[in-house]
């Protein structure tokens, strides 16, 4: 039977926009700054910080689907506040925190971090592990409200593109901020950085508020369907939604893009310090030109979106401009020719994003109808296991790069320049190819079979 869906307004969505803008302030933090400040602040050397960041990694392989089986089962006071909402909440404040231990490295162990690196390495890996759970607990609710919520597909693409504006804002501050708390090679300024994003990290939740609220429909349906469905357990869930060949090439992709965001937002710092030689503020031009670039094609790709176009065959079009606009700055040594680039790049990113959540709530149609149960959580568990292994990826290209290239001996040599210039650039552009051009041999999710779906979940009503 078909129910009335509530009406989303603009400002639900915006809130709900919020919570993209505290992942990418997040996530961009975290990438920009943790590799470079065990490297080359704290002096561990180079193999343990890469080690440490595949441990980091591997802890995903459990941790995200694990999640994400756990809290599908509801919450506490889910029958009053809904089974995400309590999670989003939690998991945010715990992610403040955690972030904050990141850089509160005992000043003792700092001083012996080259000739006794374990406790610093230990430290590095029990912190930024927790700061993934905690990442974890509350990301992966608030991505798995989207489907529920916002059911309409004018709605999605609605609040997709508010999102991805929002969420834009996100990755500049994330990228931005820091850097005007920290300077290099001054240690403690880079927890007094990790201080004030905890605290943005904290003030953004009135604001994600109204957004995540779940509706009495959401809680009804969820509390009508939790006893009626039976419980499977974690590696039966993960078993069978690995099965369908769509979501397999969908978070084949978002591991790919994602592997060359991350080498790309990592490499920043080390071109503003050893290739352009500014200070930690002077890379802001750098981000500049990627929010402006972004912001400039939100506008774009909403009016593409709203013809109906597929939004499976946008993220390879978006997927194919990352990659041709991230290659040239290989090649590239001052610091208005980065800006203009990662402008450009900016466009390919401005419209992955645009179309990444709608393309992902379109596949959570199809396996909801053919499983004829909602087990979102899982669904996203394994989305960000993949996007968030990407840490590994970027921690391996960086290990390998810096090795060959004798990026400790001398990090201004001209081989050493070159390597950054290799996993700022011409690198990640191999990751965006590769996954637009695996994508469009594996997803066979067209138009029709979505329309089919959705007119399938509104008779079912899950």
């Amino acid at each position: 039977m078909r129910r009335e869906q509530p009406k989303i307004t603009v400002l639900t969505m915006a809130s709900y926009g919020v919570g993209k803008y505290l992942a990418e302030f997040l996530t961009g933090a975290f990438g920009a700054v943790v590799y470079k400040f065990y490297e080359t602040e704290i002096g561990l050397p180079a193999l343990y910080v890469a080690l440490a960041t595949i441990l980091y990694s591997l802890w995903n392989a459990v941790n995200d689907p694990l999640i994400g089986y756990l809290t599908n089962k509801g919450a506490p006071f889910s029958s009053r506040l809904g089974r995400r909402f309590p999670w989003i909440i939690i998991g945010l404040l715990l992610t403040a925190l955690s972030f904050i231990l990141i850089f509160s490295v005992p000043s003792s162990w700092i001083a012996n971090a080259k000739s006794n690196p374990l406790p610093v390495f230990i430290w590095m890996v029990l912190t930024i592990c927790l700061f993934d759970g905690s990442y974890s607990l509350w990301e992966l609710n608030y991505q798995s409200i989207f489907p529920d919520k916002f059911r309409e597909q004018e709605v999605r693409r609605k609040s997709a593109g508010i999102s991805t504006a929002v969420g834009v804002l996100g990755v500049a501050a994330g990228f931005v901020v820091p850097p005007l708390f920290f300077s290099y090679g001054d240690i403690p300024s880079y927890l007094t950085s990790a201080i004030v994003i905890a605290a943005v990290t904290v003030a953004g939740i009135i604001l994600l508020n109204p957004g995540i609220r779940e509706t009495k429909e959401m809680i009804s349906r969820f509390v009508i369907h939790k006893d009626e469905k039976k419980d499977e357990n974690f590696l039966s869930s993960i078993t069978k939604a690995f099965r369908h060949r769509d979501l397999k090439a969908f978070i084949l992709l978002l591991f790919l893009y994602q592997s060359g965001a991350m080498c790309m937002t990592s490499s920043v710092h080390y071109v503003g310090n050893y290739i352009l030689n500014v200070e930690s503020s002077g890379t802001t031009v750098i981000f500049a030109g990627m929010l402006i670039g972004t912001l400039v094609s939100i506008p774009f790709w909403m009016k593409l979106s709203k013809r109906g176009v597929n939004n499976q065959k946008m993220l390879i079009i978006t997927s194919f401009v990352m990659a041709a606009f991230s290659f040239p700055m290989t090649f590239l040594s001052t610091i208005g020719s980065f800006a203009v680039s990662m402008g450009l790049w900016g466009v390919g990113f401005g419209g992955f994003w645009t179309f990444m959540t709608p393309a992902m709530a379109d596949i959570v149609d199809e396996i909801v109808v053919q499983e004829k149960r909602r087990d979102d959580g899982v669904l996203m568990g394994l989305r960000a296991f993949f996007m968030r292994f990407s840490y590994a990826s970027q921690a391996i290209v960086f290990y390998i790069v810096h090795t060959a290239t004798r990026f400790d001996a001398d990090p201004t040599s001209g081989a050493a320049k070159l390597g950054i210039s290799l996993h700022m650039a011409a690198i990640p552009s191999l990751f965006f190819l590769t996954g637009a051009i695996l994508f469009i041999k594996m997803n066979t999710l067209d138009s029709s079979r979505i329309a089919k779906n959705k007119e399938a979940l509104e008779s079912m009503d899950i």
